[in-house]
């Protein structure tokens, strides 16, 4: 896009009028009058004129996140389910934590939420996948009736094939890795309804009333073997998982799942799990929460918890699946002093006319944006990077549900070919990379508008911008930097559109130039594209 200038003659005043000399000859300070009015006349002062685009935003460190000292703590994935299918693997194991966790080749994710299991009734054959039947580590349980006591004894053999996604992730790219540990159930022996994918009637609790300090325990004796034994300190905990739902019943054939009633239920199990960990000294493991469906459900379940609870929550954490209340999410964890995470969300859903197979990748850099401008959070974290499998001879006797239609929507950004031991990328993978690569963690998360985030890295005075284009043609836009002191030459641009078979992949374009106080770009249509500005500071 060409730069236009305006031309502005800036002519100053002369004030009164010239004197002339009684012999005609104009006196030496008339003289100067004149000589000054002429040069101020013939100066020539150039505006810079902001281009005509179809939109434009400015790009200032006025919006930037609040939270994590305004540091930007990474991207993630839940390991629950894909890392309990594929784990047995080696193969499998060793390209997923590539593909995913490579900063250089992959996707650079570095938030692990490592699903601990409750474990079910071994009795109990009521799940129908492949991949979310997550063993828990409890065995032989017996109940003291008269003390309301529990006991157990642990095998810690089980859980084999998350646990080597994990040390596959850790062992390769481990540095920077922060993992979180995360409880969709307690085990089966301390529920009401003995299963753990929920109770009778899915809007009942489902941990027995005796039970919360066992269910904690329970967990801290995970997170105390997996630091001691592997050498993986969960930086934060939750024993609850969309707690405030109907969605967990007994005998589901899909999850384990608990319902916590909002208020007392949910208090309880923070408390417990807080003062749990404080007893094995492990103080500095951080307890988040409540992690509901709902960004406006998070708010009422947050708003109800005791005194005591808030105090022991560290960081909201937050699903995105529906709700509208972002800004005061943002503006309720700030004004609390809470860290604040958008911990899961993805969807089967499409964005954009005639995108073919970039439709699902736009749905998703459509989320994020929204997500990351609205509430600002200092993580975002999809659900699962794989959730459909290809295999002929399914697992554990149960089918596999197989190639997804990259043409629709479908949920997670790859897919596991178990006959051919390989990870299967989409053009969702591909642009989830395109803010996955490039926005990193200590960066500051700026908010940009409906298609644009921003995000700076004042130690290597660079700005990242990822745009988003969902129409199926060309749009243009102009970034306002004139808040910055100094803008680079020139910008980096990357850009993911079109198919698998002859699209762009995270292609480098040939860099731009900037303009004296922003950067006018076109964008292509159904398109993800980052622009990347070093030299800019603030």
């Amino acid at each position: 896009m060409q730069r236009r200038n305006k031309k502005v003659f800036c002519a100053m005043a002369v004030m009164g009028v010239m004197s002339i000399s009684a012999c005609g000859q104009t006196t030496e300070e008339n003289v100067q009058d004149v000589q000054n009015e002429k040069i101020a006349e013939s100066e020539e002062v150039t505006v810079p004129e902001i281009p005509e685009t179809d939109f434009e935003v400015t790009i200032t460190m006025e919006n930037a996140s609040p939270f994590h000292d305004g540091k930007f703590e990474g991207w993630g994935t839940s390991f629950c389910w894909w890392a309990n299918r594929i784990g047995y693997s080696d193969v499998l194991s060793e390209k997923a934590a590539k593909a995913f966790y490579d900063k250089e080749e992959g996707l650079g994710l570095n938030i692990v939420r490592y699903n601990i299991g409750g474990g079910d009734d071994p009795t109990h054959a009521h799940i129908t996948r492949t991949d979310s039947e997550v063993p828990g580590y409890a065995i032989n349980p017996t109940y003291d009736e008269t003390s309301g006591t529990y006991t157990w004894e642990y095998d810690w053999t089980q859980d084999a094939n998350q646990r080597n996604v994990l040390q596959k992730v850790m062992e390769n790219y481990g540095e920077d890795i922060i993992v979180e540990g995360f409880s969709n159930s307690p085990p089966y022996f301390m529920t009401n309804s003995g299963c753990s994918s929920g109770a009778e009637n899915a809007s009942d609790d489902n941990l027995r009333e005796d039970a919360y300090d066992a269910f904690a325990t329970y967990l801290v004796d995970v997170a105390e073997h997996f630091d001691s034994e592997w050498g993986v300190r969960f930086q934060s905990m939750t024993g609850m998982n969309e707690p405030y739902t109907s969605y967990w019943h007994a005998y589901s054939d899909k999850q384990e799942g608990c319902h916590f009633e909002y208020g007392e239920s949910q208090s309880k199990m923070i408390v417990a799990l807080r003062n749990a960990l404080n007893e094995r000294g492990m103080e500095d493991v951080q307890v988040s929460g409540t992690d509901e469906t709902s960004i406006d459900t998070q708010l009422i379940t947050y708003n109800n918890l005791s005194p005591q609870a808030k105090e022991s929550i560290t960081r909201i954490d937050t699903h995105s699946y529906s709700g509208t209340s972002l800004a005061r999410m943002k503006e309720v964890a700030s004004s609390e002093g809470k860290n604040l995470w958008m911990s899961e969300v993805d969807g089967g859903d499409i964005v954009g006319r005639n995108a073919g197979q970039m439709g699902a990748g736009l749905w998703l850099a459509r989320q994020i944006i929204n997500d990351m401008n609205g509430m600002e959070p200092s993580a975002w974290i999809l659900w699962q990077v794989i959730d459909n499998h290809i295999s002929k001879d399914g697992y554990h006797g149960k089918t596999d549900s197989g190639m997804v239609d990259v043409e629709k929507g479908y949920w997670g950004t790859a897919v596991a070919d178990h006959d051919n031991e390989d990870i299967l990328l989409t053009m969702k993978y591909y642009t989830f990379g395109q803010f996955t690569r490039y926005i990193r963690p200590g960066d500051t998360i700026i908010s940009g508008d409906k298609r644009s985030l921003a995000a700076y890295d004042a130690e290597n005075q660079k700005l990242t911008i990822v745009v988003m284009n969902s129409d199926e043609e060309e749009i243009s836009y102009y970034f306002d930097l004139s808040s910055f002191s100094k803008i680079g030459t020139s910008a980096q641009v990357i850009r993911t559109s079109g198919s698998l078979e002859n699209g762009e992949k995270w292609k480098e374009l040939a860099p731009i130039e900037t303009l004296e106080n922003g950067l006018a770009v076109n964008l292509k249509g159904n398109s993800v594209t980052t622009f990347v500005i070093e030299n800019i500071v603030e």
